[in-house]
């Protein structure tokens, strides 16, 4: 038994953010019918094609174990299947821009007159207010979020973080937002509106450079390097390049070969508890006991000179002999992987965090795994739907169209001649 046996999610979702959530939900168990334009699909499907007749990676990667129907929701039989799609399922997911379902014919109102105990998720760019009507792609809210104001080196512009975090980040939230209104409502027996926008889910996820702009009130924020350099501060949670943005110091550091790699690097934090172990490895044991140097408070302003020591030994390593020989004694350090090296990485496989997974258009690729591990529920990874592939599966099965009724159906235009 999977952990969402039984729920049924009516993905009208697109692109990334919303996928995200719903790929999550299926990967539980759930059975997500992912709506799609006849003849068209989700704009990922032809995004940065690198196969030439298959649907891209973009898409694939973000839309196993769901089911595609094609449905033109705009002709009045389509609204017939999308009514009878609301009836039977337990959450609709949507990610479109501001006012669409409306104009569709589909308020919140008209859903819950339709199904009322129907979750309905959305994801936006903005929340309520004066932006709430702007479009927002993967940046746009990283730098709203106030991400990309505290990425970056000092002397440099603001930075975009190649993670996620406001589209795959912002369906995380919503994923877990739909799953405690379904909680809820083993409770209440109601449904309700669960939204998240972009901004907000950036903001969440960028709260410590929050917490330091508080602490600035207080004086300047002796762990950023710019302190020990002697540049003031200003009113705004200034960019800190690579230090680690917490109580315990830490950079990005060359190692042996960075010359031609450009991955050879390690993240190194200089832990108040190890402190006499790093002496001890980087030849500095003099440092354990000298005035300035034996407690975190007199180490704050002389950082530079202890990191540059500090990389002074880690350019001799590999970035995993750094860990070979810092980990046996509880100095957290940890090597820069680049994606090769981590699609190469055996034991990433073994957990089920990369998966290899079969195509009949593309062939055999690689993709993300579930990141959440349940006990008792796990997650089989099956490849992406082609466009439209279980419309008629999901009207039989699903809303139980059969014979005449079907057939009327799929001759109205409704849900693609493609696929009729």
């Amino acid at each position: 038994m999977k952990a969402l046996d039984g729920i049924k999610i009516l993905d009208f979702t697109h692109v990334q953010s919303g996928p995200t959530c719903t790929q999550l939900l299926a990967w539980f168990g759930a059975d997500v019918i992912k709506v799609e334009r006849p003849g068209v699909g989700d704009a990922t499907r032809k995004q940065l094609i690198d196969v030439p007749g298959a649907d891209s990676l973009y898409f694939t990667m973000l839309n196993h174990n769901k089911r595609s129907i094609e449905l033109n929701s705009k002709n009045e039989t389509g609204k017939e299947v999308l009514t009878r799609l609301i009836e039977e399922c337990d959450v609709l997911v949507e990610n479109f821009a501001p006012g669409a379902l409306d104009r569709m014919g589909f308020t919140w109102e008209r859903i819950q007159e339709i199904n009322p105990k129907i979750i309905m998720a959305s994801i936006k760019g903005f929340g309520p207010g004066k932006y709430e009507d702007c479009k927002v792609y993967e940046n746009v809210a990283q730098c709203a979020g106030g991400s990309a104001s505290t990425t970056g080196f000092l002397d440099g512009p603001p930075l975009v973080t190649g993670a996620q975090i406001g589209d795959s980040g912002t369906g995380l939230h919503l994923c877990l937002g739909i799953v405690t209104a379904l909680f809820q409502r083993e409770k209440t027996g109601r449904g309700q509106k669960v939204s998240c926008a972009m901004q907000d889910g950036v903001l969440n996820l960028s709260r410590v450079k929050l917490r330091d702009q508080q602490r600035l009130a207080a004086g300047p924020l002796k762990e950023y390097s710019q302190y020990g350099e002697g540049i003031e501060f200003g009113d705004a949670t200034p960019r800190a390049g690579n230090d680690s943005g917490g109580g315990q110091p830490g950079r990005i550091l060359k190692c042996k070969g960075w010359e031609k790699d450009p991955n050879a690097y390690t993240y190194f934090i200089i832990q108040a508890a190890v402190w006499e172990s790093v002496c001890d490895v980087i030849g500095k044991a003099e440092w354990k006991t000298q005035e300035g140097y034996a407690t975190p408070p007199e180490r704050l302003d002389k950082l530079n000179e202890i990191f540059s020591a500090v990389e002074e030994w880690t350019t001799t390593k590999t970035k995993f002999e750094v860990m070979d020989i810092c980990n046996p004694l509880n100095i957290p350090v940890g090597p820069i992987l680049s994606m090769k090296e981590i699609a190469d990485d055996d034991g990433l496989y073994k957990t089920g965090t990369m998966v290899k997974v079969d195509h009949p258009e593309r062939g055999e690729y690689l993709s993300v795994g579930c990141p959440i591990k349940l006990s008792d529920s796990e997650v089989e990874v099956a490849r992406s739907p082609l466009l439209g592939e279980h419309t008629t599966e999901i009207l039989s099965e699903v809303l139980g169209y059969s014979g005449d009724d079907l057939k009327r159906v799929i001759d109205s235009g409704a849900v693609g001649e493609a696929k009729a």
